[in-house]
């Protein structure tokens, strides 16, 4: 275990103007992380998520092969009973699943509760832990939500928002946003921690009530837009053009010399030949 510490957290309001640092409740950030029961909880988490609905079928599942492929003795090939066996192609698979294999975990309470623990005190350790003052959305608007991750330089990063309670306005502004989860603070897991690099934590669910702010309309933050990763069709794609104009830029520069020379030898063959003498008049 480690040593109890005491750790703050930059306060922000909803538009992310600052306000003084928080103090992060001890009773769940006093420093612990303990690495081994994360991990637990993350594979029990994962494992609890599979359906186990694989299936493959036996020879007796599979359609055909009802008739001997061919008789018994006198071919001086080995003997076969079913073009449907397990050693023919299109056979039945031999203890193959069967979709009833159960896949999931069960965790203790009190090693799910220390996982979710030790998430948020990694993330405090590495001062990834925002309060914001109160997420107050009358509706949904996905560009304020945008906004305030902009000016808090999060936009780019995945970004956990842990709200007091269901708050549907916020979620449904964060919908359009990839990189962006809701949830309210009580149901966060330990997964959910670990996926985000920040995470944004609104002041009334961790105890903390902050006094309004009087604060300016603030101008807009423009914000790149992140370009999609390609697949490995586009980028396939995109090399093949790039090579084709490169090529026709080639060609286009080798054009100009191949007409000079085509031009000289042209030049060359169409010269004028000689005047043949005239033959001489024979005398009368």
């Amino acid at each position: 275990m480690a040593d109890t510490m005491q750790f703050e957290a930059a306060a922000f309001t909803a538009l992310g103007t600052p306000r003084e640092k928080v103090s992060l409740p001890s009773a769940m950030f006093d420093g612990t992380v303990n690495v081994p029961v994360m991990q637990q909880a993350v594979k029990a988490m994962l494992a609890n998520q599979r359906q186990g609905t694989a299936y493959t079928k036996t020879r007796g599942l599979v359609v055909g092969g009802n008739q001997k492929p061919w008789k018994q003795k006198g071919t001086g090939r080995a003997r076969q009973g079913s073009t449907r066996a397990p050693n023919w192609p299109g056979g039945g698979t031999v203890f193959g699943p069967h979709g009833d294999r159960n896949y999931s975990q069960t965790v203790p309470k009190q090693v799910r509760q220390l996982a979710r623990k030790s998430a948020f005190n990694a993330r405090a350790r590495e001062d990834a832990v925002l309060v914001i003052d109160r997420f107050a959305y009358a509706a949904p608007k996905t560009s304020q939500l945008h906004q305030l991750l902009a000016r808090l330089g999060v936009a780019e990063q995945k970004v956990l928002i842990l709200t007091d309670g269901v708050q549907q306005n916020v979620y449904l502004s964060s919908r359009n946003l990839p990189k962006v989860r809701v949830l309210p603070y009580s149901d966060v897991s330990t997964y959910d921690l670990l996926w985000s690099d920040v995470v944004l934590v609104e002041g009334s669910a961790i105890g903390q009530t902050l006094a309004p702010v009087a604060e300016k309309a603030m101008e807009k933050v423009k914000v790149k837009k992140a370009s999609a990763p390609k697949t490995p069709k586009a980028k396939k794609a995109a090399e093949t053009s790039k090579k084709a104009t490169a090529k026709k830029a080639a060609v286009k520069k080798a054009a100009p010399a191949k007409k000079q020379a085509a031009a000289k030898r042209a030049a060359v063959t169409k010269a004028p030949a000689k005047k043949a003498a005239a033959p001489k008049k024979k005398g009368k």
